[in-house]
């Protein structure tokens, strides 16, 4: 079953400029859709070969224990 979003005028026209002759609005959601997803995924092993994750897990566990350790303010 079809469903009908509303859009305002900018949003259109911004879609209308990325859309391809030959592309329904649908097609280019799709396409829109698939390439952010490529594009999240082409981000994994960014770090891969460096010592980023560690730094970041060891950044996280302190930011952690400083959390568990801090006593309200009066």
């Amino acid at each position: 079953m079809a469903k009908r979003i509303r859009v305002d005028e900018e949003t259109h026209a911004a879609l209308a400029s990325l859309k391809g002759d030959d592309e329904t609005f649908d097609n280019l959601l799709t396409r829109l859709l698939r390439e952010h997803h490529e594009d999240r995924r082409s981000g994994a092993g960014l770090w891969e070969g460096s010592d980023a994750p560690e730094h970041a897990r060891e950044t996280r566990r302190e930011l952690k224990s400083g959390v568990d350790t801090r006593r309200p303010e009066s």
